[in-house]
């Protein structure tokens, strides 16, 4: 049931990666483990995988990280955030990553613990994601300040080459982020991450196509250079639309509500979410997206038939299996 069926047609062939979490239990293990193996299949730019506040999360996290890189040809993507880390503890961490052969981070503030006040008091050493990703370099340019290939008939000689740089992606927010004190301040923002070495931005969700195109329009001509790759998240239900709702700060989408209050089936549910983020697809992508990143819930049935609408996949062999 299209919601926008007149929606540009997207060029292929277009990035596009996803984001996971880790599981909560040995049987949502196990079938993270189908999931990262379908998504891999399809040929995603990479896979990132979510990192608990405070670490609640991290051990899980670099086992998920390690299977993708073990099981996969995709390459994963670590999240790393500021909030309740040292200095010292936030180093070991990037080399516990940088040892399991991860090279690319998404360097995140993060969001202070249920109950805490406004201010900075929460996040511990680091107080910006811009300050992560400074770290995150130094720590590998400490551990492999440049790479050796062994000359071939000369024993000893080698030819110093350049060490491979981690990719250090950082958060974006089309409609400006909840705490920012001045209209601006969001765009500073990504202008001091750029700076700081990021070299690639990933969008917050939003709804609409024109939040994402006229703040990369602003990124723009504050100087960004660095791609940004628009975050989309497929919404199925009404108590989920709710959520993210309650969780981003982001004006209500009428049209989806709408569509996904009045859709009596689960099925019918799913197909008003996946038609209107396809549609958001082909809608940022016409207008020059570099990508597209979505975000799974460690489902991949969903996302991958946004990508299927959208005309970004073929039909997959995997699809009716996934149902």
């Amino acid at each position: 049931m299209p919601l926008h069926p007149d929606s540009p047609a997207v060029p292929t062939p277009l990035p596009f990666s996803f984001e996971l979490y880790p599981p909560r239990s040995d049987a949502a293990t196990l079938a993270l483990h189908d999931t990262i193996r379908i998504l891999a299949d399809a040929g995603p730019a990479f896979l990132s995988v979510t990192y608990g506040a405070g670490g609640s999360t991290g051990g899980r996290s670099l086992e998920v990280l390690r299977r993708i890189r073990a099981t996969t040809d995709t390459e994963p993507m670590a999240h790393l955030t500021c909030v309740g880390n040292t200095y010292s503890g936030a180093a070991a961490l990037i080399r516990e990553f940088l040892d399991a052969g991860i090279l690319s981070f998404l360097a995140l503030r993060g969001d202070p613990p249920a109950g805490s006040s406004e201010d900075a008091a929460f996040l511990g050493d680091l107080e910006s994601s811009a300050q992560l990703v400074q770290l995150i370099d130094r720590v590998q340019a400490a551990r492999v300040p440049y790479t050796e290939a062994r000359v071939p008939g000369l024993p000893g000689a080698a030819h110093v080459q350049r060490r491979e740089r981690a990719q250090i992606a950082v958060a974006a927010f089309p409609r400006g982020h909840p705490r920012s004190r001045h209209p601006r301040e969001h765009i500073d923002a990504l202008v001091a991450k750029q700076a700081a070495g990021a070299t690639l931005a990933i969008t917050q969700l939003f709804f609409h196509a024109d939040d994402y195109l006229s703040f990369v329009s602003r990124a723009r001509e504050a100087g960004v250079t660095i791609p940004i790759l628009p975050g989309i998240m497929p919404i199925t239900a009404p108590g989920r639309l709710r959520r993210v709702l309650e969780l981003s700060g982001e004006d209500l989408p009428g049209e989806l509500a709408v569509a996904l209050e009045i859709e009596p089936t689960a099925d019918g549910r799913r197909e008003v979410g996946v038609a209107y983020a396809a549609a958001l697809v082909r809608a940022v992508v016409a207008g020059g997206a570099p990508g597209i990143h979505l975000y799974a819930f460690n489902h991949h049935d969903t996302v991958l038939a946004v990508l299927r609408e959208a005309g970004i996949l073929t039909p997959h062999p995997h699809k009716e299996a996934a149902r």
